[in-house]
């Protein structure tokens, strides 16, 4: 079963933090196709947010067709959003793990490890390469 939390200093709406957390959860492969999100009043009690927080949320998978809403039984895996299968996901974060812990090691903090990552991800992006006049 997942649990959720939601940062309140993120910027980061918590609806949108619960939908986050679903999306990496079926990533992951700790939510499987047919398992049961914890009920509105158990993420409420969990988090403390207004249980329209935790519907709006949900109402948000189920749109994405990700979960199913089933009357007097709870919300229930549907399928993982498109993408690698959890496997992938699993061996790529053991390995972005260690690079963690090299960063560290290496004295970068939180946001030098970040900054380091966007930088990283826009030089690898073709559409922001292509605007700059370089080759992908």
């Amino acid at each position: 079963m997942i649990s959720f939390r939601v940062d309140g200093r993120s910027g980061v709406p918590p609806y949108l933090q619960l939908v986050q957390q679903v999306r990496q959860a079926l990533r992951m492969g700790l939510l499987e196709v047919g398992d049961q999100l914890p009920t509105v009043r158990e993420v409420v009690a969990e988090v403390a947010v207004n249980p329209n927080t935790v519907l709006k949320a949900y109402r948000d998978l189920e749109r994405a067709g990700l979960v199913e809403a089933r009357a007097g039984q709870g919300t229930f895996v549907l399928r993982r959003p498109a993408g690698p299968p959890p496997t992938t996901h699993s061996r790529l974060g053991r390995s972005l793990a260690r690079w963690v812990y090299e960063a560290r090691e290496a004295g970068l903090d939180d946001e030098s490890m970040e900054s380091l990552l966007r930088v990283t991800l826009q030089a690898s992006d073709p559409a922001v390469s292509d605007r700059h006049g370089e080759t992908a």
